[in-house]
Parts: C-alpha cells; structure tokens; sequence
C-alpha cells in the first residue's frame, strides 16, 4: 500500500530570494520585510549555499542595545556587532534536497526549530526554498481528490480487502466494509494516512469502528 508521491519539489518555492556574504544588515531586514519571508538563503560563488540569516540572526542588535548580556548569552551578543550577512548567518545551512517527502521535511524543520528551508541539489546550489505555509498546501486538496487516490492507490490494489469503500469530508477519511483479518486493520489505518491531505482517519470496518 503506497504512499503519496509528493516531494518537496511539488510545494517549494523555485524562486528564491537569497542575498551575499557581504549584504548589509539594513538591507537585510529590507528584503526579508518585502518579501514578507522570515529567513533568507546565503550564497557564495555560483550560488552554493553557505549559510542562512534568519530573524533571530538580526533580533540580537536590538536585544543588547542597552543591556548587557548574561551568562550563556554571550554567542548571541556577538552578532549584536554584526554589519552582513557573513557576520550574522548560521552556518552550515540546514538545506533540503527536493526530492525528500513533506514528512521529512516537516521533521527537519520541527527538530532544528526553523521556519524555512534552503532546498539544493547534491553539490549545494540553491533549487528554491520551502517552508512551513508550504508543507501545508497539501491540506488544500479537495475532498474528492483525496478520496479518488485512496482508492485508487491504497484500495484499488490486488491485494487490498475486497468489500470496502471510502469516504471523505473535511479531508477526513472514513472506511467502511467488512474485513476478514483484524489484523489488517492498522495497515490499512497507516496506508490511508499517508495519503497527502488527509487529516484523520475513521475505520467503520465490521465491529472495528475506531479512530485510527
């Protein structure tokens, strides 16, 4: 039983404003409030990706402009001094490659607490950039759509239960039939969920009606 095809090359933005070592801090915060995006991509050379200068990157010139800063601080109120980019970015870049799933994308950016990923090819030249309001434009599709790829793709195999049908609402997924192996309950429940845009997952499957 498959799961959904899509990658982050599906969702990503292929356009990317990305800025120089040597952009300065103004401008910065310029591009980043054009384009109302919360981190911007640094590249050197031909365009290899070296680093990323996000908000948090900036926050510290004004967090220690008059205070000192504290044990543990430090690190931070170095970047307070910072003029560019080379200065105030992260490096190394935490970058994705666009074939990865959303699933893996979603779990870069939740582990390493970052908004916005910087997506290369194999030898780091920047593709686009996707982010959080990305991953969740699956969770645009419609209802019909979803459900016309559960069965097709998850019910409509040889091997799949035979008697049973699917439902969406809401993005919901209800199954409904009967199912001679209980056992079968689970992976189907986990089959159905990876399907991109689904929310949740009810089984009507006999005596087994339970939320998967």
């Amino acid at each position: 039983m498959p799961a959904s095809h899509y990658t982050v090359s599906d969702v990503m933005t292929h356009t990317a404003i990305a800025i120089g070592r040597d952009a300065p801090y103004k401008e910065i915060v310029a591009l980043l409030d054009q384009w109302k995006v919360s981190a911007l991509p640094v590249l050197e050379g031909e365009g290899r990706v070296v680093g990323v200068v996000s908000e948090a990157d900036l926050l510290p010139k004004e967090e220690f402009r008059l205070d000192t800063p504290r044990p543990g601080e430090f690190a931070e109120a170095a970047k307070a001094g910072a003029l560019r980019a080379g200065e105030l970015m992260s490096s190394p870049a935490v970058t994705v490659h666009a074939d990865a799933t959303l699933a893996e994308a979603a779990r870069i950016m939740a582990t390493r607490r970052v908004k916005r990923l910087p997506v290369v090819n194999d030898i780091g030249m920047l593709e686009g950039v996707v982010s959080r309001s990305d991953l969740l434009k699956v969770f645009l599709r419609s209802d019909s759509e979803i459900e016309e790829e559960i069965r097709s793709s998850v019910l409509g195999e040889s091997a799949a239960p035979v008697g049973l049908d699917v439902s969406v609402l809401e993005g919901v997924a209800t199954l409904r039939g009967g199912l001679a192996d209980p056992s079968l309950v689970p992976l189907l429940a986990r089959a159905v969920r990876a399907v991109e845009g689904v929310v949740d997952v009810r089984m009507r499957l006999g005596a087994h009606e339970d939320a998967a």
